[in-house]
């Protein structure tokens, strides 16, 4: 069954706006800010992103649910969105790869839902009014009390939220992608050291870093320069992550001080964010954020148009730009940057996510060029 008795469920807005409709998943009442994706596939790595914590995230596409979901397709340990909402959740799924339906997997992972809201009414919501906290209700709760709940709440502007999802310990990462014909991952023996600072990292970018023959070792977020320098690096890598990139000024300070040597480093989302605050820009919230699998962003330095895989609320200002700093990408929906470098230095990072899982594969270009870097860095070193 797909609506357990078809209970009721509200979404209820800061701003007063209530959508009714009915319960998915778990039983309770989710508060996040509320924002949409416009892929079309892919919900579950949308929701095991860790980029997503704190967020209700409303699927555009009507129906979702209808792959079911896998072991295999986690950007992550487990569910990290704070509630769904979609139009319609089918009750079957029909994938040869599906371990389980989508409504099983969020009732397991303890996820509040609700389907059978107007999400086409509530995306043009949220583009007109912008960022909107809300709280999901599907246990019974008074509306009015959820409603006054959801304005308490502090909100994602100037909170840390990577500490939450960093991993605790250092680790090592070799698997490589998924075979889909030999139905395994790949392992690698790779013997050139790179550093991976862990704001939330997604597992297909430890992936496609592990495809180009790198050997990751994962660090926690708030670790040291020293601590991820004694791993001897020949590259360091950048990771995405949730919240405000504003709040997280320990690891910003700790990219300044590793800019003081000459390894290549590599930032995607939140790192591009955090290492763009130590090169001297600062951050800024977006009034809707960029999610989707679709985003057409232009490459500056060749002209071509890459379509992009996005997901962020936040946004790099580029007015008192350093000399030494050059974008190299811009978003062609609002101009906003999409990617930077330093002249002369392999250092560079983007806004978008080349990583995609889910979303095209146009920046996958991107790993071969920090791949080069860091050969070349060891080579020399």
């Amino acid at each position: 069954m797909m609506h357990h008795r078809q209970h009721s469920a509200y979404l209820v807005l800061t701003d007063g706006r209530v959508f009714q409709g009915l319960a998915i998943g778990s039983r309770g009442h989710r508060v996040g800010e509320v924002c949409f994706n416009t892929s079309i596939t892919g919900y579950q790595e949308i929701l095991s992103d860790p980029s997503y914590k704190d967020q209700l995230i409303t699927f555009t596409t009507p129906h979702i649910g209808n792959v079911g979901v896998n072991a295999v397709d986690m950007e992550s340990e487990r569910v990290c969105a704070s509630g769904v909402i979609v139009r319609q959740m089918t009750r079957t799924c029909s994938n040869y790869r599906a371990d389980q339906g989508l409504n099983d997997w969020l009732l397991a992972q303890g996820v509040v839902g609700i389907a059978d809201v107007d999400t086409r009414a509530l995306t043009r919501h949220l583009r007109e009014r912008g960022a909107v906290n809300g709280v999901i209700v599907s246990d019974g709760s008074d509306v009015a009390a959820m409603m006054a709940l959801a304005q308490r709440w502090s909100g994602l502007v100037g909170r840390d939220l990577v500490g939450e999802v960093s991993c605790t310990a250092p680790s090592n990462w070799s698997q490589g992608s998924y075979d889909l014909d030999a139905a395994e991952f790949a392992l690698s023996d790779a013997t050139t050291p790179i550093a991976v600072l862990d704001f939330g990292c997604k597992q297909n970018i430890l992936r496609m870093l592990t495809d180009r023959g790198l050997q990751v070792h994962r660090l926690p977020a708030s670790s040291s320069a020293a601590q991820i320098l004694a791993c001897k690096p020949a590259g360091i890598f950048l990771s995405n992550g949730p919240g405000d990139p504003a709040a997280v000024g320990y690891a910003v300070a700790t990219i300044r001080q590793l800019l003081r040597h000459d390894i290549p480093i590599f930032g995607i989302c939140m790192g591009h964010q955090l290492l763009s605050q130590a090169l001297g820009l600062a951050t800024f919230k977006l009034k809707f954020g960029h999610r989707g699998g679709n985003h057409p962003v232009e490459n500056i330095v060749d002209g071509k148009v890459e379509i992009s895989s996005q997901n962020h609320g936040f946004s790099v200002r580029d007015d008192a730009l350093p000399e030494v700093v050059e974008v190299t990408h811009r978003s062609l929906f609002d101009h906003t940057i999409e990617g930077l470098q330093l002249r002369n230095r392999p250092v560079f990072s983007v806004q978008y996510h080349p990583e995609a899982s889910p979303g095209p594969h146009d920046g996958a270009y991107l790993f071969d060029r920090f791949a080069q870097a860091v050969y070349t860095y060891a080579a020399v070193d």
